[in-house]
C-alpha cells in the first residue's frame, strides 16, 4: 500500500518512491482535492519529455480483456498523442461515476516534486485503448 499526505491538490509526503512499485517501474496514480497527481517511477523520468506540451489530459476509465484499467490520453493535437495505460491497481481510488465530464487537474510527480501540470477530463468508457479525442464522448 502506498501512503500519500496531501497538501490540497499538492503531495506533501509519499513513500511511492521507496516502494515496490517505483522499483519495478510502475506508475502510481493518486486523487485529492479534484487532483489527479501521476508518479512517476525513478527509472522512467524519460516519459516526462513525452507528456510535454500537452494542452489537456483525458482520464478514462475501462475494462480492457474484463480488468479495470485507466488510460491517460496526453492530448496534444498531433495524430499520435502521447498515452500511458495502467491498471486500477495502480492507483489509491476512483472518482464516482458522477464526477465523469467535470474538469480536474492533472499533474505529473517525480521523486524531485511536481513537474508538469494540465487541465484534465475524466470519463468511463466501455473498454480501452479509448484514444479518442473528448469531443467523441
Amino acid at each position: 500500500m502506498i501512503s500519500v499526505v496531501n497538501e490540497g491538490q499538492a503531495i506533501k509526503h509519499t513513500d511511492y518512491w521507496q516502494s515496490e512499485q517505483d522499483r519495478a517501474g510502475y506508475l502510481f496514480l493518486s486523487w485529492n482535492a479534484g487532483a489527479a497527481r501521476l508518479m512517476v517511477p525513478d527509472a522512467s523520468e524519460a516519459l516526462l519529455k513525452e507528456m510535454h506540451g500537452a494542452q489537456y489530459v483525458i482520464i478514462s476509465k475501462g475494462e480492457p480483456e474484463g480488468r479495470g484499467a485507466l488510460e491517460h490520453l496526453f492530448e496534444n493535437g498531433s495524430d499520435a498523442p502521447f498515452v500511458v495505460h495502467m491498471l486500477l491497481e495502480q492507483s489509491d481510488r476512483l472518482l464516482p461515476e458522477a464526477e465523469e465530464g467535470g474538469d480536474i487537474v492533472v499533474t505529473v510527480w517525480t521523486r524531485g516534486g511536481s513537474q508538469l501540470q494540465y487541465p484534465g477530463k475524466y470519463r468511463v468508457v466501455g473498454t480501452l485503448p479509448d484514444l479518442s479525442p473528448w469531443q467523441a464522448h
